[in-house]
C-alpha cells in the first residue's frame, strides 16, 4: 500500500447520498495510485456514526460499478485507470454532461454530469480518463485550472432570508448562493449580474455578490440587458475611457492635414444602411488622363485617434468588436470616434486611411497606393437609393456608380470562377415602433448596391493582406493579422452529401479543390425549391468557422490566398490592428507588435462569437415578442428542423420559427428516423421531412425561454 498521505478536503458531515459520492470522487481523484480503505474515507470526510460510515459504504460500491474506482482487495480501493491528467476545454451541454477539447488529443473526452465536479461551460480543466472507447474516451474533472468567466446573469430569488441567483442559461451557467448583505438591493424576482466570489471544495453552489441590477424580467430593456451581461459584454464604458474620448475633437489639425495625400477634390461617397451613424467606409473616383480611372477605398482613421495602450484602446481590445443587437448597438468605441471624429460622415473633412487602385475597364490594377489621407465625403446614398440608380433609375453620379458597379460584378466572377463559395444569406430585419416593440417583420437580402461596396471592400482586404504578407525572407517573421478559413472538414462534408441526398440531389465532395464549384450548382439548381435555405444553412455549418490567426492559410470561402481586415476599424479591433502594422510598414518599417498578437487573435476571434451569439439571442427574443401578438393564429409554412423531439416550423407571413413536439403531432404516434431523417408515424408511415409545407397554429409563446410552441393543423 502506498505511504503517501492522503489529501483531505474540507471536512463536512455527509447530508445526501449524491453529494458524498462526489465528495469521495473527489478524495481518490486527489489521491491518484493511493490504496484507501473505507475507514479511511469514512474518517477523512469526517463520517463518525454508523448510518454516515454506511452512507460512505454505499457510495464505494456506486463508484466501484461505474469503474470510477477500483476494488484491490476486500478493504482497499484506489483510483480507476490512468492516472495521467490531460487539460482542455469542456463544454457543457443542457443535461449537464460535459465534452472536454484537449489540444493533440484525437478525440473529445465524455464527461458524465456527475464527473463535472465544479467545472462550468468553457472553462480550462484537467481531466483523468478511466475509460477508452472506439468512438469516445470517458473521464473525470479532476481540477479547474482556468475559469472561462465568473459573472453570470440570472434571477434573484429570496426566501426564509436565503438569496439565490438561478441563471438564465443552465448550460453555461450555475445557481449561486447570494448572502444577504450581497444583495446590493437587488429584490426577488429582479435579473441581476452576478459574481462567483468564492467556491468551497466541499460545497455544492459557488458563493457570490450582485454587481449589477437589470430590472424585472421581460421586459424588453432587461432583456437586452441581460443578453449581453451574459456574454460578458458591458453596454457601458469605463469613466477612463470616456474621459479620453471627450478630449477628441472633430476639427482636423492643419498640421497633420498637411502631411497626408489631399483627396478632397475628388469625388468621394459613402453607401450604408438608412439608419447608420458610423460610416467607415467611402469610395472615391477619377478619371485618368491615360485612360483609366481610379477608385479609393478609404477607410476611417480610427489608428490617428486611438494610441496602443492608452485606455480606449484596452478597451476596444476587450470588446474586440461592435455587438449589434434588434434594438441597439453596443459600439466598440464611444460614440464621440464612432459616430463623430472618426465617422466619414457626408460634407466633413475627416481622416483617412486609404487603399488606392488605377484600374481599367476589365477590372486590371495597375498600380496601387496605401497611405494616410484627407477626404471630404460629397454625397450620402442609403442601400435602397444606390440600388434604384444601378436598376436604371437617373440620380446623383448615376453613370459612375453604374461603371464602378460593373467593376464589382467582374470582382465578383472571378472570385467565384477561383472556387469561392457563393453565399446569400437573409436577414431578418424587425420594425420597431415608437416604444421599441416589433411591429412587423421583413427579409433583407444582398442587392447589387450591398455587392458593389462588398466587392471593393474585399479587395482592400485582399491586397493589404498580400502587401503585408511575408512572401520575401526579410519578412520571415514579420507581425500580422489574417483572417483565415480552413478547407471543410471531410467527415463533415460527407455527413451534408448524404443530408441532401434525401432531397434527391448530389454533389462530388471527393475534390477538395473544387467543392466550392460544386455546391454553387447546387444552389443554382435548388435556389427556387423549399428547401434551399436549408441546405445553404446546412452547407455553411458543415465548414470550418472564419477566424484570426498569425499564420496564414488563406480563406477557402473567398478563394483568396491572402486575406485581412481592413475596413472596418471602428467596428473590429483587428483591422485597428492591421492599420498600424500598415503604417509602421509604410513609414519605419519598426513593428512594435511581436509575440502577443497570437493572445490577440484568440481573444478577438472568441469575442467574436460572444457577439454574434448575443445577436443570435436578440433575435430569438423578438421573434417571440413578436408571435405573441399572433398567439391562435393560423400561418402557413416550411419545415425547418427536425429532431428527436419534434419538428421546426418557419412561417411565412412573419418569418418566425416555432416548434411542434413530437407528443403533439396529431394522427399517429411519430419516432425520428436518423437515417433518413424524418418523423415517420408508427401506424400510418406518414413522413414529415425538411422542406415539407404545413400549416401550423401558435399554440403558445415563452419570451422568457425565447419559445414558440405551435400546433400541427390537419385538413
Amino acid at each position: 500500500m502506498s505511504k503517501r498521505k492522503p489529501k483531505v478536503p474540507a471536512a463536512q458531515a455527509p447530508r445526501k447520498k449524491a453529494g458524498i459520492t462526489t465528495m469521495v470522487m473527489r478524495i481518490f481523484e486527489q489521491n491518484p495510485g493511493v490504496e484507501l480503505t473505507h475507514k479511511q474515507v469514512s474518517t477523512l470526510l469526517d463520517a463518525r456514526d454508523a448510518r454516515a460510515r454506511q452512507v460512505v459504504f454505499d457510495s464505494l460500491s456506486v463508484l466501484t460499478n461505474k469503474k470510477a474506482i477500483q476494488r484491490i482487495n476486500h478493504h482497499t480501493y484506489k483510483l480507476a485507470g490512468d492516472t495521467t491528467l490531460l487539460e482542455g476545454t469542456i463544454s457543457i451541454t443542457q443535461r449537464g454532461a460535459g465534452f472536454v477539447t484537449v489540444q493533440g488529443y484525437e478525440k473529445d473526452i465524455y464527461i458524465g454530469p456527475s464527473n463535472v465536479g465544479q467545472a462550468l461551460h468553457g472553462d480550462t480543466v484537467k481531466v483523468r480518463v478511466f475509460k477508452q472507447g472506439s468512438k469516445r474516451d470517458e473521464g473525470a474533472v479532476t481540477e479547474v485550472t482556468e475559469r472561462d468567466r465568473i459573472q453570470f446573469v440570472g434571477t434573484i430569488q429570496i426566501r426564509n432570508n436565503d438569496a439565490l441567483m438561478v441563471p438564465d442559461n443552465a448550460r453555461s451557467g450555475v445557481e449561486i448562493k447570494i448572502p444577504l448583505d450581497k444583495l446590493n438591493g437587488a429584490l426577488h424576482g429582479e435579473k441581476a449580474l452576478v459574481k462567483i466570489t468564492v467556491w468551497p471544495k466541499s460545497a455544492e453552489r459557488p458563493y457570490g455578490e450582485v454587481l449589477v441590477r437589470l430590472g424585472k424580467s421581460g421586459s424588453n430593456e432587461t432583456e437586452m440587458l441581460s443578453i449581453l451581461y451574459n456574454q460578458g459584454i458591458n453596454p457601458i464604458f469605463p469613466d477612463a475611457v470616456m474621459a479620453e474620448a471627450e478630449l477628441i475633437g472633430i476639427d482636423l489639425d492643419p498640421k497633420e492635414v498637411a502631411k497626408r495625400r489631399d483627396f478632397r477634390p475628388i469625388l468621394t461617397f459613402t453607401i450604408d444602411p438608412f439608419d447608420a451613424k458610423d460610416f467607415d467606409d467611402a469610395i472615391s473616383y477619377q478619371e485618368l488622363e491615360n485612360g483609366h480611372f481610379e477608385v479609393g477605398v478609404h477607410i476611417a482613421d480610427v489608428s490617428h485617434y486611438v494610441q496602443p495602450g492608452s485606455a480606449m484602446d484596452q478597451e476596444a481590445l476587450l470588446r474586440s468588436n461592435s455587438v449589434y443587437l434588434v434594438d441597439r448597438v453596443i459600439p466598440m468605441l464611444p460614440e464621440q470616434l464612432s459616430n463623430l471624429a472618426c465617422s466619414l460622415r457626408p460634407h466633413e473633412d475627416k481622416f483617412a486611411f486609404s487603399a488606392v487602385f488605377e484600374l481599367d475597364d476589365t477590372g486590371k490594377i495597375y498600380k496601387e497606393w496605401y497611405g494616410k489621407t484627407v477626404i471630404h465625403s460629397n454625397r450620402r446614398y442609403t442601400y435602397e437609393e444606390a440600388q434604384e440608380i444601378l436598376e436604371g433609375t437617373p440620380g446623383d453620379n448615376d453613370t459612375i456608380l453604374r461603371k464602378i458597379d460593373a467593376l464589382a460584378k467582374i470582382y465578383r466572377n472571378q472570385r467565384l470562377k477561383n472556387g469561392a463559395l457563393s453565399i446569400e444569406s437573409e436577414e431578418m430585419r424587425f420594425k420597431l415602433d415608437s416604444e421599441g416593440n416589433p411591429d412587423g417583420v421583413v427579409i433583407k437580402t444582398s442587392k447589387d448596391a450591398h455587392k458593389l461596396i462588398e466587392e471593393f471592400m474585399l479587395l482592400a482586404n485582399r491586397k493589404v493582406a498580400e502587401f503585408l504578407s511575408p512572401n520575401k525572407k526579410e519578412k520571415a517573421n514579420f507581425p500580422m493579422i489574417y483572417r483565415v478559413h480552413d478547407t471543410p472538414d471531410p467527415s463533415k462534408m460527407e455527413l451534408f452529401a448524404v443530408f441532401i441526398e434525401k432531397f434527391g440531389h448530389k454533389v462530388d465532395i471527393n475534390d477538395p479543390l473544387n467543392i466550392a464549384k460544386n455546391l454553387n450548382e447546387l444552389f443554382e439548381e435548388i435556389r427556387n425549391e423549399n428547401e434551399f435555405s436549408l441546405v445553404q444553412s446546412m452547407a455553411i455549418r458543415s465548414m470550418a468557422k472564419a477566424s484570426y490567426d498569425t499564420q496564414n492559410i488563406g480563406h477557402y470561402g473567398l478563394a483568396f490566398k491572402h486575406y485581412s481586415h481592413f475596413t472596418s476599424p471602428i467596428r473590429r479591433y483587428a483591422d485597428l490592428v492591421v492599420h498600424r502594422i500598415l503604417q509602421e510598414e509604410l513609414t519605419t518599417k519598426k513593428h512594435k507588435y511581436g509575440g502577443e498578437l497570437g493572445a490577440i487573435c484568440q481573444r478577438i476571434s472568441k469575442n467574436e462569437r460572444k457577439a454574434a451569439e448575443a445577436e443570435r439571442e436578440s433575435t430569438k427574443f423578438f421573434q417571440s415578442l413578436y408571435a405573441m401578438e399572433f398567439v391562435g393564429e393560423v400561418f402557413e409554412g416550411t419545415i425547418s428542423g427536425i429532431a428527436d423531439h419534434g419538428m421546426f416550423v418557419r412561417m411565412d407571413e412573419n418569418f418566425c420559427e416555432g416548434m411542434i413536439p413530437m407528443m403533439a403531432i396529431p394522427g399517429d404516434r411519430f419516432y425520428f428516423d436518423q437515417e433518413k431523417f424524418q418523423l415517420i408515424g408508427s401506424k400510418t408511415k406518414k413522413t414529415y421531412q425538411f422542406g415539407d409545407r404545413v400549416k401550423v397554429r401558435i399554440d403558445k409563446v415563452s419570451t422568457k425561454k425565447r419559445q414558440i410552441d405551435l400546433e400541427l393543423v390537419v385538413n
